[in-house]
């Protein structure tokens, strides 16, 4: 996995309000892939969040997938 590849989050963070299946992008590779700074964006390109990963916890996608939508502001309001 290289800069500017999309990659898909294999776990939930909750903390973070993403969900696996949530796509980012690659901002920085570290230590040869061992992490990866990755961006979420909405469907506006605004930024969710910017988190350091490790390599188990994102994967690359496949050409296969077809992208999804969720609302993070639903997800607020029913987790409170």
């Amino acid at each position: 996995m290289n800069e500017f590849d999309l990659v898909v989050l294999q776990q939930d963070m909750p903390d973070r309000k993403l969900k696996a299946g949530d796509v980012g992008t690659i901002l920085t590779v570290y230590g040869d892939g061992k992490a990866f700074e990755v961006e979420f964006v909405t469907l506006t390109g605004e930024s969710i969040a910017i988190e350091t990963l490790l390599a188990h916890q994102v994967r690359s996608v496949r050409s296969s997938e077809i992208m999804s939508v969720r609302d993070t502001f639903l997800q607020e309001a029913d987790d409170s």
